[in-house]
C-alpha cells in the first residue's frame, strides 16, 4: 500500500510538536475578568446562576484584582450595583458612587492592573433600560450626556479604559468629546458596537440586577439576524472617536468577529457573556462534558475567529489553567 508525502499528522504528534506550530495563542495577558461590586464590607454573595462569581465589596474587590494582577489577567471591567436606583441612575454617574469608589480603591493596591469601566445606566435605573425613558421609550439624547459625566467620573476615579455599552446612537462621539474637554484625550474607548438583543445575558442580569422591569432592549441592542449592521455599527463608532470595538456575545457571533477583524483591522474585543459561562458550567456539574478542557477550548475559538481580547468569566480559571500548561 502506497502512502501520500504529504501526512498531516506528523506535526500532530506530541504536545511539543503541536505546540511548535499551534496557529492560536492564549495568554492570561489578553484576557479581561468582570466583577460586580456592591456597598458595604467584607460582603461576598454568590450568584446562583454564575458559579464561581459573586457580588463583592470594593474591600473584596481590591483582594481579588491583586489575585488577578498575580496571575497575569489583562485587566478588570467593573458593574456596580448602586446604594438605590431612581429613574434617571443618579449613581451612575456620582462622583461617590460605587464604581468610582471601586476604581479608587484598586488603582491605589494595584497601580498597574488596568481598569475598565462599563458605562451604562441599567444597573442603576429602577426601571432596568440602558437610558432615560419617556413614554415607555428611552430617550436617546436625553441619555448621551449622563453616559459622558459617567465616563468622566471614572476617567477621574483612575478608570484606564472607557467601555459604553448603553448602544445609545451617538454616544461615542459625546463621550469623546466629555473626556477631551475635562483634560482626558489620552483615555481610550473601548465601543460595544455589536452588541445584540440576546439571551445570553440572562445570568449577568441576575449577577447586576439589571433586569428590565417593562418592555426589553431589542429596540436599541441589534437583532441577532444581522450581521452587516455590525459593520455599519462598528464603522460609526470608529468614526465618532472609538480606539478599539467590541462584539458581544462571543460564541454565537464568531463570524461578526471574524467580519470585523477583517474590515477594519483595529483592536477587537469579544465579550464571551454570563450564558457562555454558566451553560458550560452546568454542564460540567452534571458531568456531561470536561469543563476546564471545554472552556479553554472556547477561549481559543474567540481568539481564532479574531478576537485580540477577550472578557470572560473564566479569567481566573483560565490564567491557572495556562499556567499549569506552562509548567
Amino acid at each position: 500500500m502506497s502512502f501520500p508525502a504529504t501526512r498531516m499528522r506528523r506535526l500532530r504528534a506530541s504536545e511539543s510538536l503541536r505546540a511548535l506550530v499551534r496557529e492560536t495563542s492564549l495568554a492570561p495577558a489578553s484576557l479581561v475578568a468582570p466583577l460586580f461590586v456592591c456597598h458595604g464590607e467584607r460582603v461576598r454573595r454568590p450568584i446562583a446562576s454564575m458559579p464561581g462569581h459573586a457580588q463583592i465589596s470594593v474591600d473584596v474587590a481590591v483582594e481579588e484584582a491583586k489575585k488577578l494582577a498575580a496571575l497575569g489577567v489583562g485587566g478588570l471591567i467593573l458593574f456596580g450595583l448602586p446604594a438605590r436606583k431612581d429613574p434617571e441612575g443618579r449613581e451612575a454617574y456620582g462622583e461617590d458612587g460605587i464604581v468610582p469608589r471601586a476604581l479608587r480603591a484598586i488603582k491605589a493596591a494595584e497601580p498597574e492592573i488596568l481598569l475598565w469601566a462599563d458605562v451604562c445606566l441599567c444597573e442603576y435605573t429602577d426601571h432596568g433600560h440602558c437610558g432615560i425613558v419617556r413614554d415607555g421609550v428611552v430617550d436617546n439624547d436625553r441619555t448621551l450626556p449622563l453616559l459622558a459625566r459617567a465616563a468622566v467620573v471614572y476617567a477621574d476615579a483612575g478608570a484606564d479604559l472607557i467601555a459604553p455599552s448603553d448602544m445609545m446612537d451617538g454616544r461615542v462621539g459625546a463621550i469623546r468629546r466629555a473626556l477631551d474637554q475635562a483634560g482626558r484625550h489620552e483615555t481610550p474607548i473601548v465601543a460595544y458596537s455589536a452588541k445584540y438583543a440576546s439571551g445570553f445575558y440572562g445570568p449577568f442580569r441576575e449577577a447586576a440586577e439589571s433586569a428590565p422591569r417593562f418592555g426589553d432592549r431589542r429596540a436599541y441592542q441589534m437583532d441577532p439576524a444581522n450581521s452587516d449592521e455590525a459593520l455599519r455599527e462598528v464603522a460609526l463608532d470608529l468614526e465618532e472617536g472609538a480606539d478599539a470595538v467590541m462584539v458581544k456575545p462571543a460564541l454565537p457571533y464568531l463570524d461578526v468577529i471574524r467580519r470585523v477583524k477583517d474590515r477594519f483591522q483595529v483592536p477587537v474585543v469579544a465579550y464571551s457573556v454570563s450564558g457562555e459561562y454558566a451553560m458550560i458550567k452546568a454542564a460540567a456539574q452534571l458531568g456531561w462534558l470536561d469543563g476546564p478542557r471545554v472552556a479553554l477550548e472556547s477561549l481559543t475559538s474567540i481568539r481564532r475567529a479574531g478576537a485580540d481580547i477577550i472578557i470572560t468569566y473564566f479569567a481566573e480559571e483560565a490564567a491557572l489553567l495556562l499556567a499549569r500548561k506552562e509548567a
